[in-house]
């Protein structure tokens, strides 16, 4: 039975990473989550000596875990020496009779010294002294050339069953959109578009016995269609057949492309039938031009329009990952970090609202708005996938056609509350 290994250095090691882990997390947990390091009372120091503290434990860090992991390997290559079998049972020469002990695989030089040949020819130097030793387990050689892979067979390889997924955007601003079911064939609601006079209130004070003010508003009717995205695949009978991930692999990846569109078009549907219409193509969205200011800035005044032109509340903001990544790569006059240090995970949110990547939308444009209170995405169907053979001549040629598709409208109630953020 093989014994544990003691391994000194690695519980070392580990000892080390722990308490440096330990260390960090005080530091962060005291900053508390707008990273306030004047809060800090395990390090002294002002803010740059505590951050370049945190930096060095994490340089540190990141030196321990490469020993580590060496260390860990070197255990494990160890460990497997000692469960390895001394020898292979039942190879030919091999006399052990005591169970208790492992048979010993033969040298070379002991298959010729118990050789018949051997024992038979000892003191015969001529030449009919012919040494015929069974060399089994030794390298087969020919006069000729060896026995090689490209002579022989070749290694025998198992698929994992790991598929890796083509390159592709993923999903990104569906879940940022509130879901709601709808069974209409499309959504259609009343907005208010007139507001007492040009949109200020007609009340005042009057006077007793005064006349009262009057007022008006207008309502109008708005409608959203439903609309159906859609996509299949031909699979032969034998492939759905006889390999079991195949099934599973397609009814996953069909809707994920359903859904992938789906993504896109919320963002830059153009409204043209079949298409949904997309946030940066509703009338009535505001611009905030960049102009001269600073991200942050241009940012932060599509905010204000959202509150005060759109009487909305912003709480999400979407930015091309190109975009967002000059934002998390600012920095101070003299180097400093704004969103974060490089060794830090870093806070997807700007001026407190939650950041959403989406590649589906155009680099330099950012969006703003209330995502939350006036814009849905209702679904009359959601994905649905099946499977028939009923297509063409898949019938006779032993096909199946596998569909996916789902039915859905995407509404904003009121484009004011979102603002498009441009040139950045």
């Amino acid at each position: 039975m093989a014994t544990e290994i003691d391994f000194p250095a690695l519980k070392e090691v580990k000892g080390k990473i722990d308490n440096l882990r330990a260390k960090v997390s005080a530091v962060i947990s005291e900053a508390g989550p707008e990273m306030d390091f004047t809060k800090v009372k395990s390090v002294t120091g002002n803010t740059f000596e505590v951050a370049k503290q945190v930096r060095e434990w994490n340089h540190e860090l990141n030196d321990l875990g490469t020993k580590h992991d060496d260390l860990q390997e070197t255990l494990k290559a160890a460990q497997r020496i000692q469960q390895a079998p001394n020898a292979r049972d039942g190879e030919r020469g091999n006399e052990n009779n005591n169970a208790n002990i492992p048979a010993q695989r033969k040298s070379f030089g002991d298959l010729f010294i118990e050789s018949q040949a051997y024992k038979g020819k000892t003191g015969n130097s001529g030449p009919e002294a012919t040494l015929d030793i069974d060399l089994k387990g030794l390298m087969l050689k020919t006069a000729a050339t060896d026995i090689s892979t490209g002579d022989g067979w070749a290694p025998q390889n198992i698929r994992t069953g790991r598929v890796v997924d083509f390159v592709t955007r993923p999903i990104q601003v569906v879940d940022i959109v509130p879901q709601n079911a709808t069974n209409q064939s499309a959504v259609v609601f009343m907005e208010e578009t007139g507001f007492g006079t040009d949109g200020v209130t007609n009340a005042t004070e009057v006077a007793e016995g005064g006349a009262y003010p009057q007022t008006d508003f207008e309502l109008t009717e708005q409608s959203s269609p439903v609309r159906k995205i859609s996509v299949y695949l031909a699979i032969t009978d034998e492939q759905l057949e006889d390999v079991a991930q195949v099934r599973g692999y397609v009814d996953n990846r069909l809707p994920f492309m359903v859904r992938q569109r789906l993504d896109s078009q919320i963002l830059a549907g153009d409204g043209n039938a079949p298409n949904l219409k997309g946030l940066t193509t509703y009338s009535g969205i505001q611009t905030q031009a960049k102009g001269s200011d600073a991200t942050p800035d241009a940012v932060y005044k599509a905010m204000t329009n959202v509150r005060v032109t759109g009487g909305a509340m912003p709480n999400a903001a979407v930015f091309n990952p190109f975009d967002w990544q000059g934002i998390r790569l600012l920095r101070t006059a003299d180097g400093l970090y704004i969103w974060g240090n490089p060794s830090d995970t870093g806070v997807s949110r700007i001026w407190g609202l939650q950041v959403t990547e989406a590649q589906a939308l155009v680099a330099g444009t950012i969006i703003v708005g209330d995502f939350a209170n006036y814009s849905e995405l209702a679904v009359k169907r959601g994905i649905n996938v099946q499977v028939s053979n009923s297509h063409s001549d898949y019938f006779v040629n032993g096909k199946q056609a596998m569909r996916a598709d789902m039915r859905a409208a995407f509404v904003v109630y009121r484009p004011a509350a979102f603002c498009k953020v441009t040139g950045v």
